[in-house]
């Protein structure tokens, strides 16, 4: 049945095989459920109100990224899941195995799988491995500063330390370079700051279009933005849907956002010459990796700072508070604590994206 098991996320014959393991009393994997009384006590932010996901989450991208893994699980289970359970009555029963265990079970996989990473030459070609639960390996809980990490052989796998642990010390695995929004919206936690060295904040690529439209102080200057924005499109350096992400120490999509800039902040006669080029131009190399770590940040031209500042302008205006009334929340211990643990979570990822885009107007 292998082929009519195909999905987008590749997911599905690991939930089945969860779906039905879980469920049967006589199965050899019912001492690893065990460990977990209740799925539902994993706090992804899918199983939130979708009010309290909205006013916690506003601006930080998780509330749209729970939209679609939402569409997503019910598309998979309306069209893949439930005909394969209908066409094989004796193993699966959909009153048992239903919708709302199949979306727990899929935060369980979110939470507590390994992908085995792809060889470097195989990324382009193949899509990421499927994921694999693997016992005693996923009680390890993470941070970005990590002792331990997986190491994957074709013999077996091997939980490695980086550093000397002393005995009565956590050990720490470490799941990947994971921003606070990734690791809440996956996981269901966030790191405090300044924890989480990988943390990172995003512009999206639309609002910087906005930001260059705004300043266009007639019809024509609005006419060349959006030739412009057309032709960064057909680059592939722009799209509706994308981001332009920020780290603490430089921007991860340099050459997006260097490109954007440069671009938007060109002159008819500039671009009309660009254009012609194909948007090829000959800077050497070695200025197009230094483009944006922050030092680079601070010498870009002022028209490029000016449309950057701005962007991150109406980046900020997008969350429901300020990153003063976020420092005074965690300031105040006796204030922190009473918050419920959703509230403290969300604090951390708004707070560390907030911490981003400040130190980034101060660079510009």
């Amino acid at each position: 049945a292998q082929d009519s098991l195909q999905s987008q996320s590749g997911w599905v014959p690991l939930l089945l095989a969860l779906l039905h393991e879980y469920t049967a009393s006589n199965s050899p994997w019912q001492p690893y459920f065990s460990l977990w009384q209740d799925f539902r006590s994993l706090d992804h932010p899918m199983f939130w109100p979708e009010e309290e996901r909205r006013r916690l989450l506003q601006g930080t991208g998780i509330p749209e990224a729970v939209d679609r893994d939402l569409a997503n699980i019910h598309l998979e289970y309306s069209s893949i899941i439930l005909p394969f359970m209908e066409s094989h009555p004796n193993i699966f029963d959909p009153k048992l195995h239903t919708l709302e265990l199949y979306k727990q079970l899929v935060a369980f996989v979110m939470a507590y799988s390994f992908q085995e990473p792809l060889e470097e030459e195989d990324e382009d070609e193949k899509g990421p491995n499927p994921p694999m639960m693997v016992p005693v390996a996923d009680i390890l809980n993470h941070v970005a500063n990590h002792n331990a990490n997986l190491e994957y052989s074709p013999q077996c796998l091997q939980m490695v330390t980086t550093q000397p642990i002393s005995k009565g010390q956590e050990i720490f695995n470490t799941y990947g370079q994971m921003a606070n929004w990734q690791l809440l919206h996956m996981y269901g936690f966030a790191e405090p700051y300044p924890g989480n060295t990988n943390d990172t904040a995003d512009i999206q690529m639309v609002t910087v279009r906005k930001a260059a439209l705004q300043r266009a102080r007639s019809k024509a200057q609005q006419q060349l933005v959006s030739e412009q924005w057309d032709f960064l499109c057909q680059l592939e350096m722009v799209g509706e849907e994308g981001a332009f992400v920020l780290g603490w120490d430089e921007v991860l999509t340099e050459e997006e956002l260097a490109v954007t800039l440069k671009v938007l902040c060109m002159s008819e006669e500039e671009f009309k010459e660009y254009k012609e080029q194909d948007g090829w131009e000959d800077d050497s190399e070695e200025e197009q990796h230094s483009l944006l770590s922050n030092k680079a940040l601070s010498r870009l031209k002022t028209p490029c700072k000016k449309l950057l500042y701005d962007s991150v302008l109406l980046t900020l205006e997008s969350y429901g508070s300020d990153l003063k009334a976020e420092q005074d929340l965690l300031n105040n211990k006796e204030t922190y604590e009473k918050l419920s643990r959703r509230e403290q979570q969300a604090l951390h990822v708004r707070y560390g994206q907030k911490k981003i885009l400040h130190q980034l107007l101060e660079l510009v």
